[in-house]
């Protein structure tokens, strides 16, 4: 093989291993990912229960994970600034779509700053965002980052309220898990 061709096939298989992987943005110090890869299905120990885990609306209305029981629910944690944030939200507006709200809950819950929550009115235009978004309180923001401030993070939780799936960032192989977890929880018993 000349040296142009070996050059290319290296080229080549950089640009499409790099080109589907939308790498995590970290929102503080902490690293974003592990090797340069997302870290997927990391949960801690919360700090009470899941269920009594809460988020305020964009109504002001708290609301709470036990008050969605039947149902499976995503939550999803993004800001404005963060590219990997606008690009699951096509995905996310398709799985709610498939399941339909009656089966299936999706919440965006903010974790910028004051000045990304300026952006918000403009963010869910520009991305054509489907569902309720709301703001999270300390205990769950705690549980959920304890491993990595980056976002966005997702966790995919069953009808009966148990955690099945959490992933951190957005790609093509995270979408697929994304799949997989929603399906797990939306048929679980």
């Amino acid at each position: 093989m000349s040296k142009l061709g070996a050059f290319l096939l290296f080229f080549i298989s950089v640009a499409g291993i790099s080109c589907n992987t939308a790498a995590p943005v970290s929102i503080s110090n902490r690293p974003a990912s592990i090797n340069d890869r997302p870290t997927t299905n990391i949960i801690e120990t919360p700090s009470k229960p899941i269920g009594e885990m809460t988020w305020t609306n964009d109504a002001g209305e708290v609301q709470k994970l036990s008050d969605l029981k039947g149902k499976a629910v995503i939550l999803d944690f993004w800001a404005t600034n963060c590219p990997p944030c606008r690009e699951e939200i096509p995905h996310l507006n398709s799985l709610l779509a498939k399941y339909g709200g009656e089966k299936l809950a999706i919440y965006g819950l903010h974790v910028g700053d004051a000045t990304d929550k300026a952006e918000i009115p403009n963010f869910i235009t520009q991305t054509k965002l489907d569902y309720p978004i709301g703001y999270p309180e300390k205990a769950l923001t705690s549980f959920v980052f304890a491993s990595t401030d980056a976002i966005p993070q997702t966790l995919v939780i069953d009808r009966n309220g148990q955690i099945v799936k959490k992933v951190v960032g957005f790609s093509d192989r995270i979408k697929l898990d994304l799949d997989l977890a929603v399906d797990t929880a939306v048929t679980a018993n």
